[in-house]
């Protein structure tokens, strides 16, 4: 993919600025450009975030808010009926959801529907942050699991990222469980494409 868009929503005080960030670190070490930015609005615990990230193989120029993504990664399932998180979103878009339920679970039977299946994938993001780092922050899992669903960027490149921005315990916990997100969503592709293939 030469250019790519990348949309993420969340809830203020999961990391929603620092995974973009994260993303456009990740893509600059394979040496891409990038631009990560919020969208400014409020910044309150638990009120609604959205922010960006373009990767490109070009020097990037626009700066304007990302309205037809080729990918959305949901920080907060809690979202899904709230706020049009799903707008612009590409019929042959990437969504990533953090949740431990299915599609079918969280409502969103139908509009899966619309989409190419295997490119849209749930993973339990916030269960696996608390298991590997012992706090419910989502947003490195969620790249990891993000670098398996599209190949936009390496799993090296994202555990570069997170060890150039954490030390310590916050990194190790981090990475271990954005290589755990990896594996889950590289395992759940595989299984949707058996099924497709049967």
């Amino acid at each position: 993919m030469s250019g790519v868009e990348v949309r993420i929503h969340g809830r203020g005080g999961q990391g929603v600025v620092t995974a973009a960030e994260l993303l456009s670190v990740a893509a600059f070490t394979e040496g891409r450009h990038a631009q990560a930015f919020p969208s400014f609005g409020s910044e309150r615990t638990g009120a609604p975030v959205v922010s960006f990230c373009r990767i490109s193989d070009k020097v990037i120029r626009t700066r304007e808010p990302i309205v037809r993504p080729d990918a959305l990664i949901i920080q907060d399932a809690t979202l899904l009926h709230q706020v049009n998180v799903f707008e612009g979103l590409k019929p042959e878009g990437y969504l990533l959801v953090n949740s431990a339920h299915s599609f079918g679970e969280l409502g969103l039977g139908e509009f899966v529907r619309g989409f190419r299946r295997d490119r849209l994938l749930v993973v339990p993001a916030t269960e696996l942050a608390m298991k590997h780092l012992g706090r419910p922050l989502p947003n490195a899992a969620l790249l990891g699991g993000f670098a398996a669903l599209t190949g936009v960027v390496e799993l090296r490149s994202v555990v570069a990222a997170i060890a150039g921005r954490f030390s310590g315990a916050k990194a190790d916990g981090n990475i271990a469980a954005a290589t755990a997100a990896y594996g889950f969503v590289r395992a759940e592709r595989e299984e949707l494409a058996g099924a497709q293939a049967d």
